[in-house]
């Protein structure tokens, strides 16, 4: 109760300083919100596809390639990498097909060709993959009790003719979803930045030689005195977290009180245990008023670039998403992405979210773990 009322005190004492900085990261997000624009809308009803096909167009790719032809919008596009990375870069196509050398003779002996593709990974991508995927299970569906190349392709193409027309039906707001993600996304920033400036700050007095001493010689437990700073550290946290959740339903509206929203507020109260825990770290670390705000422009602003925060992952090098993983930030961030693009929300479709917020709870033990062994270090050495 002695550290509750402590941290109370001090965090009082800092109140001005509290409110001018976490006011300032609002305004900013909301803010960043608001002039974003919207990537992911679009007016046509069927996706742009690129297909590179190394194969003779001829059998069962040429059929391939004029079911993908007739239920999308074909883009002709050079067929050099750099021009391609441009055209996913700027949205001139949703989906790339690279058909293989060999793909026919191969299909048609069974032995199911890789076909590449590259993606947007945004909503008419997934109507493209739809379709690719749904002619090559028609045609392995048939493959086997056919022989006839022809009458092959005429079974196929009359199965498919069923449900020929694609139209984007979706039942999502594509919209709102996107608004959300993008101040979800935003969140990363102004919550690591406003949690490490915040409670760095208030770690600094607790770090204090003269307090710190008092508590090596009492007979509080390193691992008891560290639990109660963490716990006494969530209330701000979660306060910060809690006005976001606030703001979303304002600016984002009905979206948040749907099972896409819920997601996106548990996914924001697993990051911010995350976040506690690295700023409960970076406060045992320093004790140095001076150089807190160095410190969260290299991790809050760090992050937040390496991790899709400020400019969306797709558009980053691989090297640089790469180390990304490294980053709990990226981990959260994907999961916002993964959550604007659910269409039907079930136990299968959310495995990858569970496995994301899984992987932020470990790197909350680590953090924690790592807090205890400086800790003692600490207390030895004093």
């Amino acid at each position: 109760m002695t550290v509750f009322k402590t941290y109370i005190k001090v965090l009082l004492s800092s109140k001005f300083t509290v409110i001018l900085y976490t006011v300032m990261l609002i305004i900013f997000g909301i803010l960043n919100m608001e002039t974003k624009e919207v990537g992911t809308d679009f007016t046509s009803t069927k996706p742009d596809i690129l297909i590179i096909n190394n194969d003779e167009n001829e059998g069962i790719t040429k059929s391939l390639i004029e079911y993908i032809s007739n239920n999308s919008n074909i883009k002709e596009i050079e067929n050099e990498e750099d021009k391609i990375a441009d055209a996913l870069l700027y949205r001139d196509v949703n989906y790339i097909i690279y058909i293989p050398k060999n793909f026919r003779k191969d299909f048609l002996k069974g032995t199911n060709p890789n076909i590449e593709i590259k993606t947007t990974e945004d909503y008419p991508s997934q109507v493209a993959n739809n379709l690719l995927s749904k002619y090559i299970e028609v045609a392995k569906t048939y493959r086997s009790h056919i022989n006839n190349e022809e009458e092959y392709i005429e079974k196929i193409e009359e199965t498919l003719k069923t449900n020929t027309e694609v139209e984007i039906a979706s039942s999502l707001d594509n919209n709102s979803l996107t608004k959300a993600k993008t101040f979800f996304n935003f969140s990363n920033y102004t919550m690591l930045a406003g949690s490490i400036f915040i409670i760095c700050l208030i770690m600094t007095v607790f770090n204090n030689e003269t307090i710190r001493k008092r508590t090596i010689i009492s007979s509080t437990n390193y691992k008891k005195l560290n639990r109660k700073l963490i716990l006494s550290n969530s209330i701000f946290a979660f306060t910060l977290c809690i006005i976001y959740i606030i703001i979303s339903f304002i600016l984002v509206g009905d979206t948040m009180i749907s099972s896409h929203g819920l997601l996106y507020i548990i996914n924001l109260f697993v990051f911010t245990i995350t976040v506690i825990t690295i700023s409960f770290l970076i406060g045992k670390l320093t004790n140095n008023k001076e150089a807190i705000s160095g410190i969260v422009n290299v991790i809050a602003l760090g992050s937040s670039f390496l991790c899709g925060s400020f400019v969306p992952i797709e558009y980053l090098p691989n090297f640089v998403t790469k180390i990304a993983h490294i980053l709990p930030s990226y981990w959260y961030i994907k999961t916002n992405e993964e959550i604007s693009i659910l269409e039907n929300i079930t136990i299968e479709t959310i495995k990858p979210i569970i496995t994301n917020m899984i992987i932020l709870f470990i790197f909350t033990i680590i953090f924690i773990i790592i807090t205890n062994i400086i800790t003692k270090r600490q207390r030895t050495i004093a």
